[in-house]
């Protein structure tokens, strides 16, 4: 295969209840989350810049959408400049730092993991 660009190139984030899932990714990322519909599956898309090459994702609820909490796959979101805003409002929004902003090493960025309101355990990432 030949290298790629990106690693990924679309996620989805399972969730039980879309409504509630998505306020609080508006809460936690202070925006208004535009929502698409597709044959079975409601979708709430995350910020991203598309027109630039940007990544996308969504929050998905349908057949086939289940949380598995700490099973499975790790999504990192971008958290900005300093993650820490975004942190800032994750238990507010319903959701609980697991943990916190972490130096993963020298010019390597900051990570941290947060559980959302319907039991995933996602990651953010940041330079800063």
């Amino acid at each position: 295969m030949e290298m790629t660009k990106n690693a990924i190139s679309w996620f989805e984030i399972p969730v039980l209840n879309f409504e509630r899932a998505k306020s609080f990714y508006e809460q936690i990322f202070d925006f208004e989350m535009p929502e698409m519909d597709m044959p079975g599956i409601r979708m709430g898309i995350l910020l991203h810049d598309r027109d630039a090459g940007g990544i996308g994702g969504a929050i998905c609820f349908g057949d086939g959408y289940e949380p598995a909490g700490n099973a499975g796959h790790k999504v990192y979101l971008d958290g900005g400049k300093d993650l820490n805003k975004v942190l800032g409002r994750v238990e507010s929004a319903g959701g609980k730092v697991v943990l916190p902003k972490t130096g993963i090493g020298e010019s390597m960025g900051c990570f941290s993991l947060f559980t959302d309101t319907e039991g995933n355990t996602i990651g953010l990432y940041s330079m800063q």
